[in-house]
Order: C-alpha cells, then sequence, then structure tokens
C-alpha cells in the first residue's frame, strides 16, 4: 500500500460548513452600542432561577410563607426575561450566517428552549397557590431548572469563548 504525500489535495479533509465565506460571520446583529442584548438579557434568568431555587429551600427550612411568595416572583420574572433572552438570541441565530451553521448553536438554542419550558412551568405551577406549589413539585422544578440553566450557560460560553460567538456588532 502506497501513501500520499503531506501535502496532497486527495489526503487533505476539507470541511465544507467551515470552507463557506459566512462561517465567520459571527457579529452580534441585535446589539446596542456594539453590546449584545442577548448577552445582556442572560444573566437574569440565570440569576432568578437560582433565587428561586433559594427560596423555595428557604421556605422548606423556615415555613415563612415571604419565601414561597419570593419564589413565585423569582420564577416569574425568571421565565419572562428568559424570553426576552430568547428572542434575541434567537434572532441571532437566525440572522447570522455564521452562528446558524455552526452545530454548537443549534444545540445550545434546544436546550435553551428546554430551559423555558421548565422556567414557564415552575411560574405556572406557583400561580395556582404558591405556598402549596414549593413542596415537593416546586422546588424539584427549581433544582431541575437549575441544572438546565449550568447546561445551558455551559453550551453558551462555549459558543462565546471558544468560537467567539456574538462578541462584535460589526459581523456582516
Amino acid at each position: 500500500m502506497t501513501s500520499l504525500p503531506e501535502d496532497s489535495a486527495e489526503k487533505r479533509l476539507v470541511d465544507p460548513i467551515a470552507e463557506d465565506p459566512s462561517f465567520h460571520r459571527t457579529g452580534s446583529k441585535v446589539a446596542v452600542a456594539g453590546h449584545p442584548i442577548h448577552a445582556m438579557l442572560v444573566a437574569f434568568p440565570v440569576a432568578l432561577c437560582a433565587c428561586t431555587f433559594g427560596a423555595d429551600l428557604l421556605y422548606w427550612y423556615t415555613g415563612d410563607l415571604f419565601w414561597a411568595r419570593a419564589g413565585l416572583w423569582a420564577a416569574g420574572m425568571g421565565f419572562l426575561m428568559g424570553v426576552l433572552a430568547g428572542v434575541a438570541g434567537t434572532v441571532e441565530l437566525l440572522w447570522a450566517p455564521g452562528i446558524r451553521a455552526r452545530a454548537a448553536s443549534w444545540t445550545h438554542f434546544v436546550i435553551a428552549v428546554m430551559l423555558l419550558s421548565l422556567l414557564g412551568a415552575n411560574w405556572g405551577l406557583r400561580l395556582m397557590g404558591f405556598e402549596a406549589a414549593v413542596l415537593p413539585f416546586g422546588v424539584l422544578l427549581s433544582a431541575f431548572a437549575l441544572g438546565f440553566t449550568g447546561f445551558t450557560g455551559w453550551h453558551g460560553g462555549k459558543l462565546v469563548f471558544e468560537y467567539q460567538i456574538g462578541v462584535s456588532s460589526k459581523g456582516s
């Protein structure tokens, strides 16, 4: 069996997606003064998801109705801010060809939509009676949502730090 020279065109593997001229067009399309809206909004649902879980644990520990009510508000605002961040992220995904071309972007999108479903279910459960909703299902939904938040955030961070996705509004 003969081997081909190292610089042979036949031996070189080419990724057709990476060879697309728009592959490197990953700048933010939804930005204010060069600051991506999705990146600015995503901190709120992340923090509010953690606050919901914390409020649930404190209600479980203390029995103080304040914490159940705080969990209702944190769950609701986490869901609503998550929807806003999701809309901005979806626009980024669909409008920027370099973002759309990467499988990791779609993975982040799918996991984030699943997280929004959990946040919405958690808030909806609490709207029916916030004090009764905390134990056992509210705290379980909060814990599960917090885990999904970490998973979604890890994938989002990978897009930003490894692929430089959405870090500039100067992309065309």
